[in-house]
């Protein structure tokens, strides 16, 4: 299996929407985060074969409207944002130039 390194600014993303699903309803950012990481283990198995946007893979989460942006190392997968696809796609492209993209 792969090793998948969640980057520290996709750690912070994963907490930001967290944060932002608690407001809305308790418990509902627990699940939120849950959900997000069940999708970032899968990229041990599923690496490499998501749609490619703005020089990152993209693999859009499975229960909440996220996408993951990761790169290819050569023996890991990094994790580089994890955002949420309403956003401005302007401001997305902006945001992963800034984190490497």
């Amino acid at each position: 299996m792969r090793r998948v390194v969640i980057l520290t600014e996709a750690a912070e993303d994963i907490e930001a929407a967290r944060d932002f699903y608690d407001a809305q309803e308790p418990g509902i950012g627990n699940y939120c985060a849950d959900s997000l990481v069940a999708d970032l283990e899968s990229l041990a198995l599923y690496h490499g074969i998501h749609f490619r946007q703005f020089g990152f893979y993209r693999l859009l989460a499975s229960r909440f409207p996220f996408g993951i942006y990761y790169l290819e190392a050569k023996d890991e997968t990094q994790v580089c944002a994890v955002l949420d696809l309403r956003r401005d796609p302007n401001w997305i492209r902006k945001e992963l130039a800034w984190r490497g993209g």
